[in-house]
């Protein structure tokens, strides 16, 4: 496969790097965070205050683009950068976190999955080329093979097949990308949980079928956090140095951190933007739950520290008058603070390495006490 990762700064405390993916719609800096835009947008937010946030790529979830308009409506109306107007890097999922989390609707076999749609129950049967077909016609600039991905806590032996399973589909679906005419850019993903045996035997499966970069799925699900750590340690004295790593739907900050510091260098999670429209906000010094009562006359932003649009405009009581309302401007002005909030970190944590500090960094953030 070509390279299209390249090592800007090495720590030299650590596995944190800085780098670039090159991609036909350009560049990702990285240590870089994707907010999630599963039906082509970040709920709360038009692609011109996201751009303005400095998000470099996003990612899409192909099950649902498939099922809503269709891949075909969106092929024919020039692709997915087209179709949703935003000219930067796009990362599409596979589908293998809907055979989790839409468990009881999914039927796993070594040929692919059946579906039971969500919307109208209509039986949809998949294969790891059938979801590559997908992400093609799509025209997202990075594309993940069809993994299968279990719960926390699973059996080693359920744990074990699914790995199997893994690497089967991993080896078909190289097999139809090359076939394809594209510049598209094929990751894989490791599965394994934290059974480091079974992992180990995943990063080396994929390796050996070669891919532009590599995913660590299936974690962040439960796991005790050490295993967690320990986990990510293993796997980046094991994958290859020359490409990227990406640690599927990692949200917490600490986790983040830790994981950065263990060699990754992408990340995707609804948590910034979900809790946002929830309510909390994630700030320099903790979290804040805006309904709470002690904001009702509070004249303070959201964060002092902070220089987003929400911050620098509204104070902690109106932005609850909003929630408290229900208002749509609460969903937006709180999604523009917490992504701010994420992005503004990920520059941090690329300048830390630049510079040779992020160790620093890394206790600053994480010796802030939590307002609550």
């Amino acid at each position: 496969m070509k390279k299209t990762f390249k090592i800007l700064a090495q720590s030299d405390r650590s596995s944190a790097r800085t780098g670039i993916i090159r991609t036909s719609h350009g560049s990702i800096k990285t240590p870089a965070f994707a907010p999630v835009a599963s039906q082509g947008t970040v709920k709360g937010l038009p692609h011109s205050l996201l751009q303005n946030l400095g998000a470099q790529f996003m990612l899409v979830n192909s099950y649902h683009l498939y099922l809503r308009p269709g891949v075909e409506i969106i092929s024919k109306l020039g692709g997915v950068h087209s179709f949703i107007s935003w000219n930067k890097p796009i990362l599409s999922d596979s589908g293998g976190f809907q055979i989790y989390s839409l468990s009881t609707l999914v039927k796993v076999r070594e040929k692919g999955v059946e579906f039971t749609s969500h919307l109208d129950g209509t039986k949809i049967f998949l294969t790891p080329e059938d979801i590559l077909d997908i992400q093609i016609k799509l025209g997202s600039n990075i594309i993940m093979v069809l993994d299968h991905f279990l719960p926390f806590p699973s059996s080693k032996e359920k744990m074990k097949e699914a790995v199997s399973l893994t690497t089967h589909w991993a080896r078909r679906s190289k097999g139809y990308f090359m076939q394809q005419d594209t510049d598209q850019l094929l990751w894989g993903i490791t599965q394994g949980s934290v059974y480091w045996n079974l992992r180990k035997r995943s990063i080396e499966d994929l390796m050996e079928i070669d891919f532009n970069g590599y995913a660590l799925g299936g974690l962040g699900i439960g796991e005790p956090k050490s295993q967690l750590r320990e986990t990510l340690e293993k796997s980046d004295a094991l994958l290859p140095k020359d490409r990227p790593r990406y640690l599927m739907g990692i949200g917490y900050i600490s986790d983040i951190l830790e994981a950065v510091e263990r060699g990754i260098d992408l990340f995707d999670c609804v948590l910034p933007t979900r809790n946002a429209r929830n309510g909390t906000l994630f700030t320099s010094k903790g979290k804040i739950i805006i309904k709470n009562a002690k904001y009702a006359q509070d004249k303070k932003p959201l964060d002092e520290d902070c220089s987003c649009y929400t911050c620098n405009n509204f104070s902690r009581a109106y932005l609850r008058h909003l929630f408290e309302r229900q208002e749509i401007s609460s969903a937006i002005l709180n999604t523009i603070h917490n992504l701010h909030f994420y992005l503004d970190i990920f520059r941090k944590i690329r300048q830390a390495i630049q510079s040779n500090s992020f160790h620093q960094l890394k206790s600053s953030i994480l010796d802030k006490k939590e307002e609550g």
